[in-house]
């Protein structure tokens, strides 16, 4: 609803003229009086569609809090120039660590212990950017080196050439080479 609509009670008729043709426009207390009743029920109805909106967006938000000492994932898709830890593409890390939590700043923010590699970036974090990391006596967590630059992103370079084929057209050929990456495994050559 428009906000002249919520306020007349009905669609605009033109810019120019805002009363009808045979009406008199109101003058004195009666109008200061009408203005606020209507400000008042567009006040009612501003605050029942906050309330209603708030419920539905907090419907599946819970609070999350963490001690000092336990370990959790940190969330890095949204950051700049930290879109690719390994994978390239929509198989992208959205999570690195896990990372310890130093202490608490604030109500919402943490900060964390993390790696000389990431010293560039800000260590206290919002607690929407972490996840709980449940500890497993069997999980094995393997930490790549990777050779940062002040805006926190890497350079790739080629290992070696793992295969080379010849892709055939009718005027050309286009030769083709699988390389093996330096922060990648073998199954995600390009």
């Amino acid at each position: 609803m428009a906000a002249y609509e919520a306020l007349y009670e009905q669609s605009c008729r033109a810019p120019n003229c805002l009363t009808k043709v045979d009406e008199k426009s109101l003058v004195g207390p009666n109008i200061v009086q009408e203005a606020t009743e209507k400000v008042e029920i567009i006040r009612k109805r501003l605050q029942a569609t906050q309330s209603r909106q708030k419920s539905y967006a907090n419907n599946r938000r819970r609070d999350l809090e963490f001690a000092m000492g336990d370990h959790v994932f940190l969330k890095v898709s949204p950051m700049k120039g930290l879109m690719r830890f390994g994978i390239r593409g929509k198989l992208a890390l959205r999570f690195i660590g896990p990372f310890e939590i130093l202490e608490r700043v604030g109500a919402i923010a943490y900060q964390l212990a993390l790696p000389p590699q990431l010293a560039s970036v800000h260590n206290v974090f919002h607690v929407s950017m972490l996840r709980k990391y449940e500890r497993d006596a069997s999980h094995v967590i393997e930490w790549q080196d990777l050779e940062q630059q002040k805006d926190t992103s890497y350079i790739e370079k080629p290992v070696r050439i793992l295969d080379r084929k010849e892709h055939v057209l009718r005027t050309k050929i286009i030769p083709l080479v699988k390389i093996l990456w330096l922060h990648h495994g073998a199954d995600e050559a390009s």
